[in-house]
């Protein structure tokens, strides 16, 4: 007998969430930082250079930044709650603002400092050793590496922190390379007795100042725009007003759309919030106004990835519609029910009939006077409209109890006698009589008496291919004989089934 192993499963490593991928770039960041900053600072301390100094000046605003990265990225990750509605995103913003602040600080000391000695030829002998080259090969080494991370990992979740953080690390490099240039100048110098390479140190500390005057300015400007909420660009290399216009050109593309009157978009941190106003036909369901919408949204967000999109829309008078659309807006503006809207047109006006259905509990002047509101509306909003027929219908208002639920043989024999009379009923089944109580007939003899109102109700089978038109003057003809017949049911319903799905 053989027996065969089962490889043990292997589960793998849970991969890093985005906040604790950010957390450990930004804690990478300070470390880097602390050691790079330390080795600048004790090497310009021991060689005299103030290009060394400065980059260690520099290295330091990197550390504090660095600091501030982190924990920035740690609050901005808060997800939005009762006191910070849109998240915590421009955390991050107000740490790239402190970090620029900084750096002119650092700036304007390294600036003054080499204008000093440019000026009075002041502490310009500088002590030339192997050790600031190394220090500098490394920083670069350092710098490049942790600034390729960042702007990996800042790209990756757009982060605005990691981001500045990557920028500071990659001028590093050059700043690091510049102060590398003046010590070597003044190494060649001093071996050649040449006078003029003793200023290269000072002329490379202000190199390294108008590097960072550069990153100062373009950080400034990406954190102001944030903080006052600048008009969001999305991941592409368009300018703010292209942006826009494309995405008002690709919304006003949406069928349905009538007007885009307003279109908002800012940034918080990794996260965008967009605010849209359209005009949308006043006569569309709320099914379609959902779709527009779900539309609306996907448009903003293949611009601004996973943006927060608020659509309002706003119910507008479109060309197309018809007299009869124009109506019927104006009644569910008011929220009235209407229905068999008819509009005739002779002597060059207009002739508007139609029901409108009210609560029965209302009485004659309180619906009269929902009607003269709506026709006087309905005029206003059609100027061309002469007059208006209002039948006013009562609306059942509460649910009504029957007094007796009976099968009444009688009469549903009848019922079936007056439906043979039409060639077109194929069959009549599931016939339900309801007898409600309270109200005054007429007997036979014309004489009023208080009986139980009878409602009937009946499924009726028709051949499949009939038109509507002629289905619904067959019920209704239907209906009236069998009203004729018997005077005693107060109402007949009747559900029209084709004959090949004559069940539902």
């Amino acid at each position: 007998m053989s027996v065969s192993a089962t490889p043990e499963k292997v589960t793998p490593v849970a991969a890093q969430t985005p906040a604790a991928e950010k957390r450990s770039a930004a804690l990478g960041s300070v470390l880097a930082a602390f050691a790079v900053t330390l080795l600048k600072l004790v090497t310009g301390l021991l060689t005299g250079s103030l290009g060394m100094l400065s980059e260690a000046a520099h290295s330091g605003i990197d550390l504090i930044a660095a600091a501030l990265t982190l924990f920035s990225v740690r609050v901005s990750d808060r997800p939005a709650d009762a006191d910070h509605n849109y998240g915590h995103g421009k955390v991050e913003s107000l740490s790239a603002f402190v970090e620029t602040g900084l750096m002119l600080a650092s700036c304007a000391w390294i600036v003054f400092e080499a204008v000093r000695r440019l000026i009075f030829r002041q502490h310009l002998a500088v002590t030339v050793s192997v050790w600031p080259f190394l220090v500098l090969l490394l920083s670069i080494a350092v710098d490049f590496t942790r600034s390729r991370n960042l702007r990996k990992i800042a790209e990756r979740y757009q982060s605005p922190a990691l981001a500045a953080d990557a920028i500071h690390f990659g001028t590093d490099m050059w700043s690091s390379f510049a102060v590398l240039i003046g010590l070597a100048a003044t190494a060649v110098g001093e071996h050649w007795h040449i006078q003029a390479l003793q200023l290269a140190d000072p002329v490379a500390a202000l190199v390294v100042s108008g590097i960072i005057l550069k990153v100062c300015w373009r950080l400034a400007w990406q954190t102001v725009d944030t903080l006052l909420d600048a008009t969001a660009s999305g991941e592409s290399d368009k300018n703010r007003r292209e942006v826009r216009e494309g995405l008002i050109r690709d919304l006003a593309a949406i069928e349905g759309v009538l007007t885009v009157d307003r279109v908002r978009t800012r940034r918080a941190g990794a996260n965008y919030f967009a605010d849209l106003t359209l005009g949308m036909p006043r006569n569309l369901t709320f099914q379609r106004s959902e779709q527009i919408t779900m539309e609306a949204t996907d448009v903003v967000q293949r611009v601004l990835p996973g943006a927060d999109v608020v659509v309002h829309s706003v119910p507008v008078a479109s060309i197309a519609e018809s007299v009869h659309d124009r109506i019927r807006a104006v009644a569910a503006r008011s929220n009235l029910a209407i229905h068999d809207v008819s509009v005739q047109e002779y002597d060059g006006a207009l002739h508007v009939e139609q029901h409108l259905e009210v609560d029965e509990t209302l009485t004659l002047s309180e619906a009269h006077e929902i009607v003269t509101r709506l026709e006087a509306e309905m005029r206003q909003d059609v100027p061309t409209i002469a007059t208006i027929l209002t039948h006013i219908e009562s609306e059942p208002a509460t649910i009504e109890r029957p007094a007796s639920l009976d099968s009444d043989r009688k009469l549903e024999h009848r019922l079936r006698n007056v439906a043979q009379g039409f060639a077109e009923i194929l069959d009549i089944h599931e016939v339900v009589m309801t007898r409600l109580g309270g109200s005054n007939i007429p007997d036979r003899t014309g004489k009023l008496e208080t009986s139980d109102r009878i409602q009937v109700s009946c499924h009726c089978t028709l051949p499949d291919d009939l038109p509507m038109a002629h289905v619904h003057a067959v019920i209704t003809a239907f209906e009236n004989a069998f009203k004729l017949d018997s005077p005693e049911v107060s109402r007949l319903l009747i559900h029209p089934e084709p004959a090949t799905d004559n069940r539902r």
